[in-house]
């Protein structure tokens, strides 16, 4: 059950509770269609960071190619929106998996990510089994140090054992230059983001020299989706977080000003100790702090919150107390916007301060 009726202002919705100014959100995603429209690569976005179908059917219908999903059980949940053409960015590995898998592409474009031969075999069994296609991207690790074979001869390894399997297709290479998008000078970023996505490109070009057809080069992320959309050979971009922005993206040089903030989170002050301090009724439970404490402003001055416990902020500074008053409700802006997204269960859009629509957040908890 949703606390909040369509219609209502912002100050009846009850807190902790996330937001999402909808002309915010439209213009995010309108501005990056608008720069892939006479670009090459074409965008994908990544739906871990909201993990709302509506949102996703928003950039969609503004010229999105398809999803990147980072789970199969997001994937589900948009397949079940109707969302066809998904991309899992992710290794699906367990037996149980790999069947969910097979079973989504019977009626969706679905493609998914491996970086292992025994993987590559239990795709194309499970494939084989439920008689369906299962497109295929190598993973490149670029400096992420995370997934991924290195560039050059184990992809082109990894490549053509797909070419002798089964049902299953390779499609192409993905390469997430992760370690980048958040440098905050832009000449610095797009320095190390070239040297990353220049690997991948060359590997691209190694198999096709080796007589593989290499359709598809994946990359990118909201700190370089103008680097990698704009890199030759780069034919997808998996840019997420630019639709909603949290504080961390705001704070990069050519992205906070490119992207409107449309997410925050709503919190009631339910205790005022003294003049310099407030406490909130929203603490970790209700929104992440990895990338530092949330941030709001208070007369026109930007704060962080001093400190989170589970389930209460404090606000320790002499202007906190200043004109706020117990019972009040205050904006928080996240560092983070996928990790505190996925506490919630529902977004609520609104508009000039009006509650325009409440989207269940449905990949919420979806992390298998």
């Amino acid at each position: 059950m949703n606390p909040c009726e369509i219609g209502c202002p912002k100050s009846h919705v009850d807190t902790p509770a996330l937001l999402v100014d909808l002309d915010a959100l439209e213009y995010n995603i309108k501005k990056m269609a608008a720069f892939f429209k006479d670009k090459e690569a074409r965008l994908r976005p990544h739906v871990k960071t909201h993990k709302t179908p509506a949102i996703a059917l928003k950039q969609l219908k503004e010229g999105a190619v398809g999803v990147t999903c980072q789970k199969i059980s997001e994937a589900e949940v948009m397949a079940r929106a109707g969302i066809r053409d998904i991309l899992i960015a992710n290794q699906v590995v367990s037996k149980k998996k790999i069947i969910r898998l097979a079973e989504l592409a019977r009626d969706n474009a679905i493609k998914v990510a491996v970086d292992s031969s025994q993987n590559i075999e239990d795709i194309s069994e499970a494939a084989t089994a439920k008689k369906v296609t299962i497109g295929v991207v190598v993973e490149v690790d670029i400096g992420m140090n995370r997934c991924g074979v290195p560039p050059g001869e184990p992809a082109l390894d990894l490549a053509l054992e797909v070419e002798r399997k089964r049902y299953v297709k390779f499609v192409g290479l993905m390469g997430y230059e992760g370690h980048t998008v958040t440098i905050s000078s832009y000449p610095q970023r797009k320095d190390e983001a070239s040297k990353a996505l220049r690997l991948l490109v060359d590997t691209k070009k190694f198999i096709e020299e080796k007589g593989v057809r290499c359709t598809v080069v994946s990359a990118g992320g909201t700190g370089t989706y103008d680097i990698a959309g704009s890199f030759p050979g780069v034919t997808e971009v998996q840019a997420g977080s630019y639709a909603t922005m949290d504080a961390k993206y705001g704070s990069v040089e050519g992205i906070g000003g490119t992207f409107k903030q449309a997410l925050s989170l709503l919190a009631t002050i339910i205790s005022k100790p003294s003049e310099d301090r407030v406490v909130i009724d929203t603490g970790m439970k209700a929104i992440s702090h990895e990338f530092g404490m949330p941030v709001l402003e208070i007369n026109n001055r930007r704060l962080e919150l001093s400190s989170l416990a589970e389930e209460h902020g404090i606000i320790r500074h002499p202007l906190a107390a200043k004109g706020m008053n117990v019972g009040d409700v205050i904006e928080l802006i996240p560092t983070h916007g996928c990790t505190t997204i996925n506490l919630h269960d529902y977004l609520y859009g609104l508009r000039k301060g009006i509650v325009e629509c409440v989207w269940p957040i449905s990949a919420r908890g979806k992390f298998h």
